[in-house]
């Protein structure tokens, strides 16, 4: 049974360099390093106890960011264009990164290669750090090998991906901050202000009016058992839409549900072009013939209406068709500026180089739309926010309008 040992070493820059490797014993464990072209400094065997582990959270502490692939992508294409072999890169980088996950998947890979598999196959071994895109890119640069060139212009689209989804949640963070604060500030009046002024009003009698009667008994609802009922409902609805959504059908009607909205459906088919273009820029652009490129772009496009367009594309293009000549047939999802430039690139030779031109043309009319619908949505949440806030004190303080009729005749 194959033993982990922690080690220490030094690269032939007299750099310090520390990982894991697995051997049966650790004079094997040193003659692999040396033969790696390291000069041992420590070669310890992992105790099986660790009184120091740290907990672990499925999905969470094992998670593997965008920016963090990218940086790593960045490094190894700089490391293998200066020379260094990609199991010495990968060594230095799983030592490097901070992300103790990480660096486990980048030293599995590192020991895959030593065993004489490939960079793409010993990729594909961790499919939730490297995507089927990832290491059918890398295949094309092993295939021709242009190695590092790939692994640049990998690193740009996945800081592109990245860069997307920072976007995103820009546009999301404010409603969100705000919606948040709109229901902690209404939950605190209707829970805490509202049963005052109920006993207030019980005590003086008289007849209250319908707007403070509505608030009165949405504070009675929410204060009793009812509102864990109301939770469970709410809820439970979240949990089936998630798992409707979950099923094949059902993702397909609300991506394309999700694109009809006038303004967020914009943003959202604005993203998905991104995506699309620039993923299939990228993998033509690397060597991947188009049909199996068309085939990852429908997985990746992030919208299963694109994608089912693509699959369709795909036939036309099986059948001897130009690509832009389906996707003309589909001008409701893909817009006529992308075919026109796909037709162009067909013609001239260069459809890579008009596909990052369309991609970088939809990353600056996403973040154009962000900006813009920050700006609409700031004035009108706070006025939201206040008419909310304005229409529950009124309703609280209507009936002192009517303070002498509420007052006990003597």
């Amino acid at each position: 049974m194959a033993l982990t040992f922690d080690y220490k070493v030094r690269d032939k820059s007299g750099s310090l360099v520390e990982g894991q490797l697995e051997g049966d014993s650790m004079a094997l464990v040193v003659r692999r390093l040396r033969e790696m072209g390291y000069m041992p400094v420590s070669v310890t065997p992992r105790s099986a106890v660790n009184l120091k582990t740290e907990i672990k959270i499925p999905g969470i502490t094992d998670r593997v960011k965008l920016r963090e692939l990218a940086v790593v992508t960045r490094q190894l294409s700089t490391m293998v264009d200066s020379g260094l072999s990609v199991v010495r890169s990968l060594g230095i980088l799983s030592a490097q990164v901070e992300n103790p996950a990480f660096a486990k998947v980048l030293s599995d890979v590192r020991l895959d290669l030593e065993h004489g598999s490939s960079l793409s196959v010993a990729c594909s071994k961790h499919p939730k750090v490297f995507s089927h895109l990832y290491c059918t890119l890398i295949q094309a640069g092993e295939i021709g090998g242009n190695l590092d060139e790939v692994l640049g212009s990998l690193a740009s689209t996945i800081e592109k991906q990245a860069q997307l989804n920072r976007t995103i949640r820009s546009a999301m963070t404010y409603p969100a901050v705000v919606l948040s604060v709109m229901v902690v500030i209404f939950t605190a009046m209707i829970v805490f202000i509202v049963p005052v002024f109920k006993n207030l009003f019980a005590s003086l009698g008289g007849k209250l009016p319908f707007p403070t009667l509505v608030l009165i008994k949405i504070s009675s609802i929410i204060t009793s058992v009812w509102v864990l009922l109301v939770i469970a409902v709410i809820v439970g609805s979240v949990i089936g839409i998630r798992k409707w959504i979950a099923t094949d059908e059902g993702r397909r009607k609300w991506d394309k549900l999700i694109l009809k909205p006038p303004v967020f459906g914009q943003l959202f088919h604005k993203v998905s072009l991104a995506r699309m273009t620039g993923t299939l820029a990228s993998l033509i652009g690397s060597g991947v013939p188009i049909l199996e490129s068309l085939d990852i772009c429908a997985d990746t496009s992030g919208n299963r209406t694109v994608g089912d367009v693509l699959l369709l594309a795909k036939e036309g293009v099986r059948a001897g068709r130009p690509l832009a000549d389906p996707l003309r047939e589909h001008e409701d999802v893909i817009p006529t500026l992308v075919v026109q430039m796909v037709e162009v690139g067909e013609q001239t030779g260069d459809l890579d180089g008009m596909l990052k031109k369309v991609a970088e043309f939809y990353d600056q009319e996403v973040e154009v739309t962000v900006n813009n619908l920050t700006a609409l949505l700031e004035p009108l949440l706070t006025v939201f926010m206040g008419i909310g806030v304005g229409a529950m004190v009124i309703c609280l303080y209507l009936p002192m309008f009517d303070y002498i009729k509420l007052v006990p005749n003597n």
